[in-house]
């Protein structure tokens, strides 16, 4: 018997019938000969931390554009906290802490350079319907890997499109905008308690909004650290889940609900809209508008972008040119688009 064989055998003893067992996965899109070492989630989880495109994450923004201090959170250190949110709940409930964090790891591969702030824009100069979380299952199935992608499970696919909500509820009513497992379910609500809670800490320390302006209703229920909040949350989460008519009811206490509800507001309406972070957005708008209008009409400089940023060949030969660009656009971070930019648009002083 391999290790993996031992490992999933001691997995059906421990994970819970709401789990998903890394022997039952439905599988990948291309067939592989099985690890004798890892299970297929603990795989899919080693190919997403070995990716260019997780590595990049150091550098794309969570909130604050290409920040220089040192304790600004990036849209990496946003994704270890979700997944690391994500296990204790998980291992609380007894669900696939494997599954849960492969899911969590790559569940932004596919954001923009700076945040939302950039996927707005490819909203408006390449698709309507583009979203960061259908870009990062693209980046899993099509761009990594030298365009081969990385071949992961369905259910980690499935988990990575289906972990935003946007201003949406956290846990939706119609069941289609729900993950199929009760892993990728948990990851999108760790993606909420997660920014909820580092968001307002970055705000706080950039200045951009008080401490005594958060809502007493969050402060009260929730905490006034990031431990407490992070820790009410999740306790709030555990608590309040239950089995119900065979399935199992993932639910939030409603008082630390509210508040939660509440604190998303605040930060929408302070934050995310606030004149820093707008006028910021407007510089990200320029510089992404500019380089997409570049590159689709300098072919040569595409071609040769993507072979830095090893993209190009195998499942993305066959697309139009503005989904490449869009997919170029999108993997960059925000010091490379920045440099990137000045190199093409600016002068080069005589030495």
């Amino acid at each position: 018997m391999t290790i993996r064989e031992e490992y999933e055998q001691r997995e059906e003893k421990f994970i819970s019938p709401f789990g998903c067992l890394s022997s039952n996965s439905q599988g990948r899109a291309v067939e592989e000969e099985s690890c004798s070492v890892r299970t297929v989630f603990q795989l899919d989880r080693d190919r997403i931390v070995f990716s260019n495109a997780f590595r990049r994450l150091k550098h794309k923004t969570q909130v604050f554009l290409a920040p220089l201090g040192d304790d600004y959170r990036t849209r990496l250190t946003h994704t270890l906290e979700v997944s690391q949110m994500a296990r204790v709940m998980a291992r609380a409930l007894f669900l696939n802490e494997d599954l849960v964090e492969a899911i969590a790891l790559g569940h932004d591969l596919g954001h923009t350079p700076f945040g939302h702030s950039g996927e707005t824009v490819l909203r408006e100069i390449y698709s309507a319907d583009f979203s960061h979380n259908a870009q990062s299952l693209r980046v899993v199935e099509v761009l990594e890997n030298n365009g081969k992608g990385l071949n992961l499970t369905i259910e980690v696919r499935d988990g990575i499109l289906k972990h935003s909500k946007g201003y949406g509820k956290i846990i939706p009513d119609d069941p289609a905008e729900l993950a199929s497992t009760y892993e990728g379910r948990i990851v999108r609500i760790a993606d909420i308690m997660a920014y909820l809670n580092h968001d307002l800490e970055d705000a706080i320390r950039s200045g951009v909004i008080r401490s005594e302006q958060v809502p007493n209703i969050c402060t009260d229920i929730l905490g006034r650290t990031h431990s407490q909040r992070a820790e009410t949350m999740i306790r709030a989460l555990i608590a309040s889940s239950t089995p119900q008519n065979g399935e199992l009811d993932l639910q939030i206490d409603d008082n630390v609900h509210s508040a939660m509800m509440v604190l998303r507001q605040f930060l929408y309406e302070n934050v995310y809209r606030s004149p820093q972070v707008h006028q910021d957005f407007e510089k990200a708008k320029k510089m992404l508008s500019e380089l997409y209008a570049y590159f689709l009409d300098h072919e040569e400089m595409l071609h040769k972008k993507l072979i830095d940023m090893q993209m190009l060949g195998g499942n993305n030969n066959n697309q139009t040119k503005e989904r490449t660009v869009c997919d170029l656009i999108a993997s960059m971070t925000d010091r490379y688009a920045m440099n990137l930019y000045q190199s093409i648009f600016f002068p080069s002083p005589l030495v």
